[in-house]
């Protein structure tokens, strides 16, 4: 059986599993997914991590909830698998990139992949939810769980671009050393909040001046 994630995160992975707080979530997902339907699969909860080795992470975008119905969620944050429709905030993310990226043409798959496999960490803060209840395995551990991999990602890297968009994600902002990264951070793009600020904060076209004045390929976002 493929591994669920890269071997580069498993000196993170193996001290976080070993903590109480992550075994009692464990039997939590596991009890849901007996009693309930889960999303993501269950091969597809760490794919973050699968398509974005740890020393290859340049970008980070982190989103809250995986999506709830049926058919939508594969382990990144936005994206859905290609034939999906695209979910509301995504479109309003297309939008953005066609206006702040020059060239680049409104995709018809919503399916984020070849970020992921550039170095964007396409990282949720809960890494799984029951179907059709949104936040439903908020609390439960995932954002501790999650908020170590920040921790470590700002530890152990240079350079990264932390995409913060929304309260919720700001907030995690305070887990980052702002010395050697770089953080945006707007509303969030979903169609409540994105006319208050999120349309025409160019943060693709931001990361990649940043990236290039590191010395790093920039990111290709055309999907």
């Amino acid at each position: 059986m493929p591994k669920r994630y890269d071997e580069s995160w498993e000196p993170i992975f193996k001290k976080l599993f070993e903590q109480p707080q992550m075994r009692a979530l464990s039997q939590f997902v596991q009890q849901e997914r007996r009693a309930a339907t889960v999303f993501p699969p269950e091969e597809f909860v760490f794919n973050a991590f699968r398509l974005t080795p740890l020393p290859n992470v340049k970008v980070v975008i982190l989103g809250q909830d995986p999506y709830h119905n049926v058919g939508q969620a594969h382990g990144l944050s936005f994206s859905v698998p290609s034939g999906i429709a695209l979910p509301p905030s995504l479109k309003n993310i297309y939008s953005e990139l066609v206006t702040d990226i020059p060239g680049f043409t409104y995709p018809t798959s919503g399916d984020l992949t070849k970020w992921a496999e550039q170095g964007v960490l396409l990282l949720n803060a809960t890494l799984t939810v029951r179907a059709h209840e949104a936040a439903s395995h908020q609390k439960r551990g995932w954002e501790q769980f999650t908020d170590s991999i920040i921790q470590s990602i700002s530890a152990e890297r240079k350079g990264v671009v932390f995409i913060l968009w929304g309260s919720y994600a700001i907030k995690k902002s305070a887990l980052i050393d702002q010395n050697k990264h770089l953080v945006l951070t707007s509303v969030h793009p979903s169609p409540l909040s994105v006319y208050r600020g999120f349309f025409g904060s160019k943060p693709f076209s931001k990361t990649n001046d940043y990236l290039r004045q590191q010395g790093e390929t920039p990111i290709d976002w055309q999907v």
